[in-house]
């Protein structure tokens, strides 16, 4: 009985400190006058409601910024109070770190800070903070029919997308989204503002650009831009494997992917519990795409189900699932998931047999929305991999295959005790009796079940004793901090030195370098 009581009050003592930290948070941010979503209200509604409702988190309050201003004052706030500080740019993450992917964050709602601004002459675009990737696009292709790469959801925030990579549906040909970054105006735990570029703080640019949510909060984006192509196509393949032949499909497709598929190209295998498919964009005519795919489709036991020419905005509405492509606030978009990743070089025999076993035998018998799709991320003639894995935080740029598992369950379900053991076999099945961290994992497709260790580690690899010595220098006392963050190097236990070499001076060139059941088609989830 003794110990219940002292539980309960412990329990009590607990509740009335967040209390008291929101009354003190939320009193401090009236007085420097930063706008707030107030509890009760429907703004609240709209920016307290997560992404993906298996993980719910409760900030101790919303701060809006509308200004530069607002954001280093909402900033000051936290830290004088003892809080963590999370900024939300589009609030899509699968775990929920807009939240702070726990509860009682400051959580600063970039997503009213959404101007888009393209100067003609240079073709750089000004993208403030809290942009969503369709608005910005909408407004480039409006402006000037240009872009810079990017991902295909069109509710993704540009901040949390750019700053961890920015994959999508043109990597293989234009590269990452942080490979068109000119600068960023970084706003730090100690509300200063600094310019981070190849020119100003070299190494906080090339932190932010593949772990920029640990070093702080992007008020404002230029990048450089590309002229879009006046015709693309898109594109979708039937695969007609089962047990016997996928290997041999799987292995034939790597091997194109890895030598012979033109920069053009951008394509993915997506493995579900129905039929799996390849599909993609191409640069170029639906005529150029049939003479390259059909002989690789003929190799493979293929068959191209839909080649549709498109414009430029055109893809991005298919590939964006037919959502709006301009969204700005507010974003209701909601899903009950659980997500994992991980980066291979070209599959060996050996694991490609252990993976379509697994996928046959068990995965292929778990009845619910998943996905598993392969990206063909690097290769011979990627965009990606013409870049150094040292140009910048992002460190998988050699690895050919990306692997992104995506699981979902009705909204009003509960997501199963079970769920996670589908996707921690088939990377066991790659994995086999290798060591998991020596298999890179990427912090926009992250697996929450993973330890901090674990997780910096598989998400950054080499260039992690750096980003704690720097994450140390500019943010010692994890003002921004998540579960899976980087920490300073201190804290990480790290006595390892930050290299002592400057960040290469490499941009994004103007164009990169030689860079039975029904048929139905598995599409991914936005």
């Amino acid at each position: 009985m003794f110990r219940l009581a002292i539980a309960s009050l412990a329990i009590s003592a607990t509740a009335a400190l967040a209390l008291d930290k929101r009354a003190a948070v939320s009193d401090c941010l009236a007085e420097k006058e930063v706008p707030v979503s107030e509890v009760g209200t429907e703004d609240w509604d709209w920016d307290a409601a997560p992404f993906n409702v298996r993980t719910p988190f409760t900030p101790v309050a919303i701060a809006v910024p509308s200004t530069e201003k607002h954001i280093q004052d909402a900033i000051q706030c936290g830290v004088e109070n003892g809080v963590k500080v999370t900024p939300k740019c589009g609030g899509h993450s699968y775990a929920n770190y807009g939240f702070g992917g726990e509860d009682g964050h400051l959580m600063l709602e970039l997503d009213r800070m959404n101007k888009v601004e393209l100067d003609e002459e240079t073709g750089i675009a000004t993208v403030e903070g809290g942009s969503r990737l369709g608005h910005v696009a909408s407004v480039l292709y409006e402006l000037g029919k240009r872009d810079f790469s990017h991902g295909t959801c069109p509710g993704v925030g540009s901040g949390g997308h750019v700053l961890h990579g920015g994959y999508g549906i043109s990597s293989h040909t234009k590269g990452l989204a942080l490979d068109w970054l000119l600068s960023a105006r970084v706003v730090l735990a100690n509300s200063t503002v600094l310019t981070a570029s190849v020119d100003e703080n070299p190494d906080l640019f090339w932190a932010i650009r593949g772990a920029g949510s640990s070093f702080g909060v992007v008020s404002q984006f230029k990048f450089k831009t590309f002229e879009v192509p006046e015709t693309v196509t898109r594109f979708n393949s039937i695969l007609r494997w089962n047990a016997n032949n996928s290997v041999a499909g799987l292995k034939a497709l790597q091997e194109w992917a890895a030598e012979d598929m033109p920069a053009e190209m951008n394509a993915r295998v997506f493995l579900t519990p129905q039929i799996p498919n390849l599909e993609g964009l191409f640069y170029g005519t639906k005529e150029e795409l049939t003479e390259v795919l059909s002989p690789v489709l003929e190799k493979v036991n293929g068959m191209l189900q839909d080649a549709t020419e498109t414009d430029w905005p055109g893809q991005l509405s298919h590939f964006g699932g037919g959502l709006d492509l301009d969204q700005t606030h507010p974003y209701n978009k909601q899903d009950n998931i659980y997500s994992t990743s991980i980066y291979t070089d070209a599959l060996t025999d050996e694991q490609l047999e252990s993976l379509v076993d697994y996928w046959y035998t068990k995965a292929k018998k778990v009845r619910r929305g998943w996905y598993h799709h392969i990206d063909f991320h690097g290769g011979k003639t990627s965009a990606i991999s013409a870049v150094s894995n040292k140009a910048t935080s992002y460190v998988h740029r050699d690895k050919l295959l990306m692997h992104n598992f995506y699981d979902h369950v009705d909204i009003k379900d509960t997501y199963p005790e079970d769920g996670f053991d589908l996707f921690n076999g088939f990377i066991d099945a790659i994995v086999g009796d290798g060591d998991k961290l020596d298999y890179g994992a990427y912090f926009n497709y992250p697996d929450p079940n993973l330890d901090q260790d674990t997780a910096q580690k598989r998400y950054w690899g080499e260039a992690l004793p750096k980003l704690q010595e720097i994450k140390a220098a500019v943010d010692p006392d994890e003002v921004f901090y998540l579960p899976q963050s980087v920490r300073p190097a201190k804290k990480a236990g790290s006595e390892e030195e930050a290299p002592k070499e400057e960040a290469p001076e490499e941009e994004a060139p103007e164009e990169p370098p030689v860079e039975e059941e029904p048929e139905k088609k598995k599409k991914k989830k936005c």
